[in-house]
């Protein structure tokens, strides 16, 4: 006879998925799928990848970037679509990038396997188009929260959340709701295994905010409050990443364009706290990170730029120089098959 597992389910229990036909354990808070690929195995070392943008013309071009090493940037591919201020997010197998700006794209999502190098492939699309969201993921999951919406009716900031699952393709479906609607004109998500963050923000209605929200990336509904960022009252336009412990937040503007980088431990909640800083004063710019290193790439101040900063994520600290991009860019997409979410 069958007998009914233990109630409540505790911390490192196994299980086979039926659905997914992966092993599984118990985190404490969701199911995680247990896997021996790591970056190193698929990539030979973590990819950061970045896609679209404004030069000041929008470009489909994709690059790639191996975040251990410093100074090289490669060639990866084109999108589906030329754009800018949309969102991307990853698994270790795939990057998925959805929405964008000009109108016409708002509601595409496009997919690429980090370990060839090629063009996106068509994944689906969001449940509303618009430009200016946020994504964030798991190692399963991807979620898409609010933007710029042109339609249907008056043209508006969204709270939007949509979820997508990664490994499969089709269209995204309704996750929950943001507290506020909001734009974001960069790359505010970032997550550990469980949770998803949006650092700060930019809205036409309300400007800029302070404000970090979170959400339980394998449950559905609406976000909660997390704390503030706390070092410059409002904030806008910076750029997000994490290790599976720790966020890391930095520069924006409010209006000043600024160079600082806080960071919040993900597990807890609360404001953040001084990190260090920026090479140089930043926003519009790309991020990201693997477990050990926090990327950020070009953007403006006000003048566009090709700088590529990072940090290492477990210490504090001023950036280092990584080297340059190729091209004077910002408002572009990136992700990476090394982040936090992943573990």
């Amino acid at each position: 006879m069958e007998q009914s597992p233990l109630q409540p389910t505790p911390v490192g229990a196994l299980r086979f998925n039926t659905d997914s036909s992966k092993l599984e354990y118990y985190d404490g808070n969701q199911w995680v799928n247990i896997t021996s690929d790591s970056p190193e195995a698929q990539t030979g070392g973590a990819r950061g990848v970045a896609g679209g943008g404004w030069t000041p013309s929008v470009v489909s071009t994709v690059k790639y970037y191996t975040i251990s090493t410093t100074g090289s940037e490669e060639a990866f591919g084109d999108l589906t679509r030329g754009g800018r201020n949309f969102g991307a997010c990853g698994s270790r197998i795939r990057g998925v990038f959805g929405g964008t700006f000009p109108q016409a794209y708002q509601a595409t999502i496009d997919y690429i396997t980090f370990s060839v190098t090629g063009n996106a492939i068509d994944f689906g699309d969001l449940s509303l188009g618009r430009t200016g969201d946020g994504a964030l993921a798991s190692s399963t999951r991807g979620l898409f929260a609010g933007g710029y919406s042109y339609s249907p009716g008056p043209t508006s900031a969204v709270n939007t959340m949509d979820y997508v699952t990664i490994a499969a393709t089709g269209n995204a479906k309704d996750f929950g709701d943001l507290a506020n609607a909001k734009e974001f004109n960069n790359n505010p998500g970032c997550s550990s295994p469980t949770r998803g963050l949006w650092m700060a923000t930019a809205s036409p209605s309300a400007g800029s905010s302070n404000t970090i929200e979170y959400v339980t990336i394998a449950t559905k509904g609406n976000t909660a409050d997390f704390g503030d960022i706390s070092d410059t009252g409002t904030r806008s336009s910076g750029g997000a990443c994490s290790n599976a412990t720790r966020a890391l937040y930095g520069g924006g503007a409010n209006p000043t364009v600024l160079n600082t980088i806080d960071y919040v431990t993900i597990a807890s909640l609360g404001n953040s706290a001084d990190f260090g800083d920026l090479t140089q004063t930043n926003y519009h710019m790309g991020v990201f990170s693997s477990s050990i290193r926090g990327v950020w790439l070009g953007g403006r101040n006000p003048d566009l730029t090709n700088k590529i900063d990072y940090v290492n994520i477990a210490t504090t600290g001023n950036a280092l120089d990584w080297g340059d991009m190729y091209d004077q860019i910002a408002l572009f997409a990136t992700t990476s098959n090394g982040h936090g979410g992943l573990g």
